[in-house]
């Protein structure tokens, strides 16, 4: 049990001291692991049994998808941050008050909240900070050659990785050594599932939910619509996170309905309308289509493990939080639990027979 934990503490220091080195790593591999079922399906689809045609297709459907996004998004998001960044100079100036919401509700918002210079963040309108930006990225000319450097790495790690991907699961489960691939590949294919769950049923079941809720408020007429309905998809990776993004959409109705002819309780309760309704969709249709009967970590206990991990290792412990998480419990489940379970019957059953 010592040299484990001192094995353990070993590789937590190890991957602490490398994270700059194993983050494009870590991501190049999520990337290809989430991939993967698309490379399957063109496979499929071109009835080919190499994996390099396949690969390449998918890369070239995931780009030009981001590319549609971003000529359809950008210009929506550019025309709400303005509209937003305008009820916000107003709201910080103006006195007006909102039916059964008391005027020191208002007078604690301005003053605790700078919207003015939330405003001129949002329009990109003060040319000093433009101009600190611009100082900002000449003097740290060697940090951008290293960021780009390290999207480049991550790019070609992701291709040799998706290209490699089967080879790549093999040769791990080779290194196994033949007494212990049973317990070890029992323990794996927990892992399999639970990372199935999260990474790819979760993840899919939170880009539908953001763009829902982005639909959702364009229809009510919010602001920072497509923003507000990602960010709440965002949250959705770990279920009913999304929860917290009330407070936000509160704000923007208090902003929004004390600058216009509409009043905030309609807007709210339509804001209200749009998170049930999503929801009902989330668990009556996403959820059982997407994630089917399969039981995922409780979401208070994702929510712990991405906080210890992502202490412990930053960034690389969030990625790695879930994965690490089910391996523990896997293995304390089949291998503690069950091993108590086993003596406690041995005793109750030798109790019966004296």
């Amino acid at each position: 049990m010592l040299i484990s934990l001192a094995l353990f503490a070993g590789v937590i220091w190890l991957i602490d001291v490398l994270h700059d080195v194993l983050l494009p790593f870590v991501v190049a591999w999520l990337v290809a692991y989430i991939l993967e079922p698309f490379v399957q399906y063109n496979r499929r689809l071109l009835r080919i049994k190499g994996r390099a045609l396949a690969v390449f297709m998918t890369l070239f459907e995931c780009l030009l998808l981001v590319c549609v996004m971003v000529m359809f998004l950008v210009p929506s998001v550019t025309s709400e941050l303005t509209q937003v960044s305008v009820l916000l100079d107003k709201y910080a100036i103006s006195s007006s008050s909102i039916p059964l919401i008391p005027a020191s509700v208002h007078e604690y918002l301005r003053n605790n909240i700078d919207f003015i210079a939330l405003s001129k963040e949002l329009s990109r309108q003060d040319f000093e900070s433009i101009l600190d930006a611009i100082g900002g990225v000449l003097s740290g000319g060697f940090g951008v050659v290293m960021w780009v450097l390290n999207c480049f790495i991550t790019m070609l790690y992701i291709v040799f990785i998706m290209l490699d991907y089967e080879k790549l699961i093999k040769g791990i489960r080779r290194m196994v050594p033949p007494k212990y691939r049973k317990p070890t590949f029992h323990i794996l294919r927990d892992v399999k599932t639970g990372m199935n769950h999260y990474f790819r049923g979760q993840a899919l079941v939170a880009l539908i939910v953001g763009i829902c809720f982005s639909i959702g408020f364009i229809i009510v007429g919010l602001p920072l619509a497509v923003i507000l309905g990602m960010f709440i998809g965002l949250l959705n990776l770990v279920p009913y996170l999304q929860l917290i993004s009330l407070v936000p959409t509160t704000l923007l109705c208090i902003v929004y309905t004390a600058n216009s002819s509409e009043g905030f309780w309609e807007i709210w309760w339509s804001c209200m309308a749009v998170y049930v309704v999503v929801q009902c969709i989330q668990d009556l249709f996403l959820t059982p289509k997407i994630m089917g009967k399969a039981m995922g970590l409780n979401p208070a206990i994702i929510l712990l493990s991405l906080s210890v991990w992502g202490t412990l290792l930053g960034f690389i412990g969030l990625i790695i939080a879930l994965p690490l998480t089910t391996l523990l419990l896997s293995y304390y489940d089949r291998y503690i639990t069950s091993r108590e379970n086993r003596e406690l019957y041995r005793e109750i059953t030798t109790d019966e027979d004296v």
